[in-house]
């Protein structure tokens, strides 16, 4: 789950980073619980993550879309994306319940 935004320019990068999708499983990252944390130092937007798994095809794309979607924020000047392995993605406990439906998860 992402820890949510303190500041409105991490409100602002969240909003334009809900937009992406991960193009095989066609929800959002954010739906999907695969954004961790949105920071912002100064003009830096930095942007926690992980994939489905290690071996994800769609990464390195998902991972440029995130960065491209933080620069359109006024005020967002360079956008670091870090994926991590921990915690490692669980979508029974990461993604949202309409994720889930999504994905065909029932609890």
């Amino acid at each position: 789950m992402i820890t949510m935004p303190n500041t409105s320019l991490e409100w602002e990068v969240y909003n334009n980073v809900r937009d992406v999708e991960d193009p095989e499983i066609g929800i959002t990252l954010v739906e999907l619980g695969l954004i961790y944390q949105i920071t912002v130092e100064e003009k830096k937007a930095i942007i926690v993550m992980t994939y489905t798994s290690m071996a994800c095809p769609a990464g390195p794309q998902m991972k440029q879309e995130i960065e491209d979607h933080a620069l359109r924020v006024d005020g967002i000047e360079e956008a670091v994306v870090e994926v991590v392995w921990n915690p490692k993605w669980d979508p029974r406990e990461m993604a949202s319940d309409e994720a889930k439906m999504q994905m065909g998860i029932y609890d």
